[in-house]
């Protein structure tokens, strides 16, 4: 396990709150940032209400994201740039940003199963661009339902693809997500792959929304050994 808390940028959110669920009941202490430390502070007592006994913090973003070295943030596409801002001074180099943002066209009052165009070509790019020198982007978690991880009922069969430059970070954000029993997580390539990988969150949703479920993804033929190794 983990020395030191994961921090989850928007651990208010759907997303971020049902991460923070599944990581404390896998024992992984975890902070929850939002622009309100009470708000992060209300969402962390509702995971330890989830989770008894979980390690869950809640606190400003600033001074969530100093207190881990692999930092998630889970916010919606309207928030990324804002919060990325905000973090300018808080991110330090060495540091990982797991970027979970999606481009959905519901950002600008379109439909959630259509997505827009970034200039950088992904949000995970139009992250590397704006996090502070020496602070480096990974693309993970946008086919993980959020209803989903909140239901710890629920028992998770599917991949999560992270995209990064160096397989050695991809490595790194891996070894955290498959914490999570039912989660594995595949080398998906370099971090321009993200483009790809984030047009997979409508195609999901218009999916679920069609058969009324949370369908996840699954990679058929790859080997049963650890890759990461």
């Amino acid at each position: 396990m983990p020395a030191e808390p994961i921090p989850i940028i928007g651990g208010t959110g759907a997303l971020g709150a049902g991460l923070a669920r599944r990581w404390a009941k896998a024992g992984v202490p975890v902070v929850l940032g939002s622009r309100s430390a009470e708000r992060a502070e209300a969402a962390a007592a509702k995971v330890r209400e989830a989770v008894p006994g979980a390690d869950v913090t809640g606190l400003e973003n600033g001074e969530a994201a100093g207190k881990g070295e692999i930092v998630f943030l889970t916010v919606p596409f309207r928030a990324q740039s804002e919060n990325l801002n905000n973090l300018r001074e808080a991110l330090r180099p060495g540091q990982l940003l797991v970027d979970c943002t999606v481009p959905l066209a519901a950002a600008v009052s379109g439909k959630a199963t259509r997505s827009i165009g970034v200039w950088q070509g992904s949000a995970a790019q139009q992250a590397q661009e704006m996090v502070p020198d020496g602070v480096t982007v990974v693309s993970a978690l946008h086919t993980v339902g959020a209803p989903t991880l909140a239901d710890l009922d629920a028992e998770l069969d599917e991949d999560v693809l992270v995209c990064a430059d160096k397989k050695a970070d991809k490595a790194r954000v891996a070894r955290l997500i498959e914490l999570i029993p039912g989660l594995r997580a595949v080398n998906a390539g370099p971090l321009e792959m993200a483009r790809i990988v984030e047009q997979l969150t409508p195609m999901l949703i218009s999916v679920n929304s069609r058969y009324k479920v949370h369908a996840g993804i699954r990679l058929t033929g790859l080997p049963a050994d650890d890759h990461w190794a």
